[in-house]
C-alpha cells in the first residue's frame, strides 16, 4: 500500500492557507477592477482592498502602510533594493557593498553584477553555525560603504543573523541596511525599529500566501531613500514598481500576514517542539547523523541534517513519500553542493549528504514520527549498500 505523502519543504514554499484562498476568490470575478482607476466603483473597490492588504503587511513588520511597495516576490524586492540603490546613489561616492556568504542567490548575484560594474563587494564570512561574524562586519563596513545586505534567517540551516547589531555598525558609518526576511517573516516576530533596517524583502508564498507576490519595505516611504526603479511604466507603487497590481494575490498576501500576526508566537512554539522531537527520534534511530547550524538561534521549523556516507538524492529516492530539500542545488544544468553549507566549513561531500527538513503550519507529530522512522530505515539500508 502506498504511503501518504508528507510535505516537509516549507522553506521552499508553503500551501495557501484555506483562509487566504477564501479571501482571494472574489477578486478574480466579482471585484476585478484596476485599482489605478478611481473613476468607477470597481476600481475604487480594488484600490480599497489593496490598501487594506498593505496595512496588514505593514503591521506584520511594525511599519507604516506607506512604507510597503508591492512586488512579485522577494527576488524582485532584493534586486530593487540592491540594484535600485546602487543605480541612484553612484553620485554619493560610496562604492562599497557588504553582504554575507550565506545569502540567497537573489542577493549574491545582483552584488556580483554590481562588482562587474565597478562596485567593491565585500562578502562577510560565517562561523560553523552559519552566523555572520560581527568582527568581520566591523572591519568591512566603513565610510565608503553604500549598502549592507544581510538576511534575517538562512533558508537552509535556519540560523538567525544578528541584524540589529549589523544595522548599528552600518548606520554608524552612514550606510543603508537591507534585509532579506523572506524566511523569517511569519516564523519569528519582526520589529523594523528594533532591527534598524532601512529596506526589507518579503515573499507571500513563504508564509501561506500565494506565489508571485511580495513586498519591499522602504523606511520613510518612497522619497526617503535614493532608489531607482528597475523598470518604468505607469508609475504604480509610487513609481518604484510600475505595472497593474495583482489584486487577488495582494489581497491573499494581506490575509496571510493577518493570520501570521495573530499566531506567530504560538505557531513558533508548536513547530520548534515538533522539530526538536523529530530530531531526537532521528538521532536515536539513525545514530551517526549530524544536525547543522545553531541548535538554539535558528528558525523554529528548520532542521539541516547530514547523513554521512549517503548521498542525499539517493536517500530521498528511497523515501518517495517524504518531500524534503537537499544540500545541493541545480545551477545552469550542473549539481553544485550548497554554498551555504560550504561557507560554514562543511565539505562538498558532506554538503551532498545533507537534507533539509522544514516544517509547516499543517504538519503533525504523527507525520514527523513517520518521517524519522522512514529516514532512519533508508539511511541504514543505503549504508549497507
Amino acid at each position: 500500500m502506498t504511503q501518504a505523502e508528507i510535505y516537509l519543504d516549507s522553506n521552499a514554499t508553503t500551501p495557501c492557507d484555506p483562509r487566504v484562498l477564501e479571501a482571494m476568490l472574489p477578486f478574480f470575478a466579482q471585484i476585478y477592477g484596476n485599482p489605478a482607476n478611481g473613476l468607477h466603483r470597481q476600481g475604487r473597490l480594488a484600490a480599497q482592498h489593496v490598501e487594506e492588504a498593505r496595512t496588514w503587511v505593514a503591521r506584520l513588520l511594525g511599519a507604516l502602510p506607506a512604507e510597503i511597495i508591492f512586488t512579485a516576490g522577494a527576488t524582485e524586492s532584493n534586486n530593487l533594493a540592491i540594484q535600485g540603490l546602487a543605480g541612484a546613489a553612484v553620485e554619493r561616492g560610496r562604492k562599497r557593498i557588504v553582504t554575507s556568504a550565506v545569502e540567497h542567490k537573489s542577493v549574491l548575484l545582483p552584488c556580483q553584477k554590481l562588482a562587474a560594474e565597478g562596485f567593491e563587494v565585500i562578502v562577510l564570512p560565517v562561523d560553523a553555525r552559519g552566523i555572520v561574524s560581527l568582527d568581520a562586519a566591523e572591519e568591512a563596513i566603513n565610510d565608503a560603504t553604500l549598502l549592507v545586505s544581510v538576511q534575517a534567517a538562512n533558508n537552509e540551516v535556519g540560523s538567525l543573523q544578528p541584524v540589529a547589531e549589523i544595522s548599528e555598525i552600518a548606520h554608524r558609518h552612514g550606510a543603508i541596511v537591507h534585509c532579506d526576511a523572506a524566511q523569517a517573516a511569519g516564523k519569528v516576530s519582526i520589529n523594523i525599529d528594533e532591527w534598524g533596517v532601512d529596506l526589507l524583502s518579503l515573499s507571500a508564498h513563504k508564509l501561506y500566501g500565494p506565489k508571485g507576490v511580495g513586498a519591499l519595505y522602504v523606511r520613510g516611504g518612497r522619497g526617503a531613500l535614493p532608489l531607482k526603479p528597475l523598470f518604468v511604466g505607469g508609475g504604480q507603487e509610487r513609481g518604484l514598481r510600475p505595472g497593474t497590481l495583482n489584486v487577488p494575490a495582494i489581497v491573499g498576501f494581506g490575509k496571510a500576514c493577518e493570520i501570521c500576526l495573530e499566531q506567530v508566537d504560538q505557531e513558533a512554539m508548536r513547530l520548534s517542539t515538533l522539530r526538536d522531537d523529530f530530531e531526537r527520534q532521528l538521532l536515536d534511530k539513525a545514530g551517526t547523523i549530524r544536525i547543522n547550524g545553531d541548535r538554539e538561534r535558528r528558525l523554529p521549523n528548520t532542521s539541516s541534517i547530514t547523513f554521512p556516507g549517503v548521498d542525499a538524492d539517493a536517500l530521498l529516492l528511497n523515501v518517495p513519500h517524504l518531500m524534503l530539500g537537499t544540500g545541493s542545488a541545480c545551477t545552469s544544468g550542473t549539481i553544485e553542493p550548497s554554498h551555504v553549507l560550504q561557507a560554514m566549513g562543511i565539505s562538498r561531500q558532506d554538503a551532498s549528504n545533507t537534507v533539509r527538513v522544514s516544517l509547516g503550519r499543517f504538519n503533525t507529530a504523527e507525520e514527523l514520527a513517520v518521517a524519522a522512522e522512514s529516514l532512519a530505515e533508508a539511511y541504514h539500508s543505503l549504508q549497507q549498500v
